[in-house]
């Protein structure tokens, strides 16, 4: 079966996070799953778990256009505290936004896997598992 421990979504708009939750509970994509509607509530989160790989993420899908904290700040954040763990996390960005500005930027972190156009589905949920499950 194609799972993880735990799938970290952040993102602002609740309709998605309900629709992204409820697809990865249905498949049994994940034992557990976080939800943040800012990069400021999931780095805050993150960065009290980092002493513990457990309770850390194995997939963030990341939105970029977000309030308090958008995708990329929450990016230059949680990326030195990300390089004293151990634990191999996933990045994808996971966006609405076609522009080739962002497509560009996030080309500019290496640890971002890839850049994924919304909605995310059970197919492409497939994909980030399976890529992620053969890196470990």
């Amino acid at each position: 079966m194609t799972q993880v421990n735990n799938i970290l979504v952040i993102d602002d708009d609740p309709l998605y996070l309900l629709l992204v939750k409820k697809t990865i509970i249905k498949y049994e994509f994940a034992k557990t799953i976080s939800a943040f509607s800012n990069g400021l509530e999931a780095f805050d989160s993150l960065k009290n778990s980092i002493n513990d790989p457990a309770a850390l993420p194995d997939i963030i899908l990341l939105d970029i256009n977000m309030p308090i904290m958008d995708g990329w700040e929450f990016l230059d954040q949680f990326l030195p505290f990300l390089q004293k763990t151990q634990k191999k996390i996933s990045i994808y960005i996971a966006t609405s936004s076609i522009a080739e500005d962002d497509k560009i930027k996030a080309k500019t972190y290496p640890t971002i896997k890839d850049y994924l156009l919304k909605p995310i589905d059970q197919p492409i949920l497939i994909r980030v598992i399976e890529e992620h499950n053969q890196q470990k």
